[in-house]
Protein backbone atom coordinates (compact mmCIF):
# COMPACT_ATOMS: atom_id res chain seq x y z
CA UNK A 1 0.00 0.00 0.00
CA UNK A 2 1.12 3.74 -1.03
CA UNK A 3 -0.06 6.37 0.69
CA UNK A 4 0.88 9.95 -0.40
CA UNK A 5 1.00 13.61 1.34
CA UNK A 6 1.78 16.99 1.34
CA UNK A 7 3.21 19.09 3.53
CA UNK A 8 4.21 22.67 3.79
CA UNK A 9 7.81 22.49 5.86
CA UNK A 10 9.95 19.92 8.09
CA UNK A 11 7.80 20.52 10.95
CA UNK A 12 4.65 19.37 9.30
CA UNK A 13 7.03 16.94 7.85
CA UNK A 14 8.08 15.68 11.19
CA UNK A 15 4.36 15.34 12.73
CA UNK A 16 3.20 13.62 9.47
CA UNK A 17 6.07 11.05 9.83
CA UNK A 18 5.59 10.41 13.33
CA UNK A 19 1.71 9.73 12.75
CA UNK A 20 2.88 7.05 9.90
CA UNK A 21 5.59 5.34 11.99
CA UNK A 22 2.59 4.76 14.45
CA UNK A 23 0.35 3.55 11.75
CA UNK A 24 2.79 0.75 11.40
CA UNK A 25 5.40 2.04 8.59
CA UNK A 26 8.84 1.48 9.57
CA UNK A 27 11.54 4.77 8.37
CA UNK A 28 12.78 2.85 5.66
CA UNK A 29 9.43 2.75 3.85
CA UNK A 30 8.91 6.73 4.15
CA UNK A 31 10.51 8.69 1.35
CA UNK A 32 10.81 12.81 1.29
CA UNK A 33 10.82 14.90 -1.40
CA UNK A 34 11.74 18.29 -2.28
CA UNK A 35 12.67 19.80 -5.42
CA UNK A 36 15.69 20.89 -4.37
CA UNK A 37 18.25 18.38 -4.31
CA UNK A 38 20.19 19.59 -1.14
CA UNK A 39 17.15 20.29 0.59
CA UNK A 40 15.87 17.08 -0.15
CA UNK A 41 18.84 15.43 1.15
CA UNK A 42 19.07 17.51 4.52
CA UNK A 43 15.55 16.41 5.00
CA UNK A 44 15.85 13.07 4.52
CA UNK A 45 19.44 13.03 6.98
CA UNK A 46 17.76 15.01 9.71
CA UNK A 47 14.10 12.87 9.77
CA UNK A 48 16.04 9.80 8.85
CA UNK A 49 13.56 8.68 6.13
CA UNK A 50 15.01 6.33 3.14
CA UNK A 51 16.47 7.76 -0.41
CA UNK A 52 15.09 6.52 -3.51
CA UNK A 53 17.92 4.60 -4.88
CA UNK A 54 18.99 1.87 -7.52
CA UNK A 55 16.89 -1.01 -5.05
CA UNK A 56 13.72 0.70 -5.93
CA UNK A 57 14.68 2.22 -9.41
CA UNK A 58 16.85 -0.07 -11.12
CA UNK A 59 20.20 -0.03 -12.60
CA UNK A 60 19.02 1.57 -15.91
CA UNK A 61 16.68 4.19 -14.32
CA UNK A 62 18.89 5.23 -11.64
CA UNK A 63 21.72 5.62 -14.57
CA UNK A 64 19.23 7.50 -17.18
CA UNK A 65 18.45 9.68 -13.66
CA UNK A 66 22.13 11.33 -13.78
CA UNK A 67 21.28 13.21 -17.28
CA UNK A 68 17.62 14.03 -17.06
CA UNK A 69 16.04 17.31 -15.77
CA UNK A 70 15.15 17.92 -11.70
CA UNK A 71 12.03 17.00 -12.62
CA UNK A 72 12.12 13.92 -14.08
CA UNK A 73 14.50 12.60 -11.85
CA UNK A 74 11.56 13.25 -9.60
CA UNK A 75 9.14 12.13 -11.14
CA UNK A 76 10.92 8.79 -11.92
CA UNK A 77 11.78 8.52 -8.07
CA UNK A 78 8.34 9.53 -7.10
CA UNK A 79 6.91 6.44 -10.00
CA UNK A 80 9.88 4.47 -7.90
CA UNK A 81 8.32 4.93 -4.66
CA UNK A 82 5.05 3.85 -5.78
CA UNK A 83 2.59 6.51 -7.40
CA UNK A 84 1.17 6.49 -10.58
CA UNK A 85 2.70 8.41 -13.26
CA UNK A 86 -0.34 10.79 -13.20
CA UNK A 87 0.25 11.42 -9.64
CA UNK A 88 4.14 12.06 -9.58
CA UNK A 89 3.62 14.56 -12.48
CA UNK A 90 0.91 16.27 -10.22
CA UNK A 91 3.27 15.62 -7.06
CA UNK A 92 6.11 17.10 -9.43
CA UNK A 93 4.19 20.64 -9.54
CA UNK A 94 3.15 20.78 -5.58
CA UNK A 95 7.11 20.41 -5.27
CA UNK A 96 7.48 23.07 -7.93
CA UNK A 97 5.36 25.45 -5.00
CA UNK A 98 8.20 24.83 -2.63
CA UNK A 99 5.88 21.67 -0.40
CA UNK A 100 7.46 18.69 0.26
CA UNK A 101 5.92 15.26 -0.74
CA UNK A 102 6.06 12.03 1.84
CA UNK A 103 5.39 9.09 0.26
CA UNK A 104 4.68 5.85 2.22
CA UNK A 105 5.23 2.31 0.79
CA UNK A 106 4.81 -0.52 2.48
Amino acid sequence: MTTKNTVENVVQAKVKIEELVTQGYTHDDIYIFAHDKKRANHITDALDTENVGMKEQGFLDSMKNMFSSRGDELRSKMEAAGLSTAEAADAEKELDQGKLIIIAKK
